[in-house]
């Protein structure tokens, strides 16, 4: 994994990361308590993060960065950390292969806030990319 990647390789990662993390999560909630486990995976994920981030050569200091900075990265940490909890639960609750498609209408949702925070402009066949996804979304989550 090289910095040449494009941001289209490291999404097909994610997406990928993801996908076993709807696995991986759901055999663990068995018999815990859904905030339990969302702790348990925060630590081990902060535990990773402080190995790898000086390994790669990335550390700096956090008082240096901007005020603005830092507000942004605790409204995400925030709804990160909820994100988890309901994600979580939801899995508890239900079948991976329902949860985890019916997360991803955050996909839509990001389009939507991009277009309206961000200034973004989707284009009509992004949208259309977009819509899909959505309607997907909605055959899974509602019966008929």
């Amino acid at each position: 994994m090289t910095a040449s990647w494009t941001w289209l390789q490291w999404a097909l990662l994610s997406a990928t990361f993801a996908a076993l993390t709807a696995i991986f999560a759901k055999l663990g909630v068995q018999g815990v308590p859904a905030d339990v486990a969302t702790l348990i995976r925060t630590f081990i994920v902060l535990v990773v993060l402080a190995v790898l981030v000086p390994a790669t050569g990335q550390w700096m200091n956090p008082l240096s960065l901007q005020i603005r900075t830092w507000c942004f990265l605790a409204l995400s940490a925030l709804a990160t950390g909820a994100s988890w909890l309901c994600y979580f639960r939801a899995l508890q609750l239900g079948d991976a292969s329902k949860v985890a498609p019916v997360d991803k209408l955050s996909v839509v949702l990001v389009a939507v806030f991009a277009t309206i925070f961000l200034a973004e402009r989707p284009t009509p066949r992004d949208w259309l990319g977009i819509g899909l996804i959505g309607l997907g979304v909605a055959l899974l989550a509602f019966k008929r």
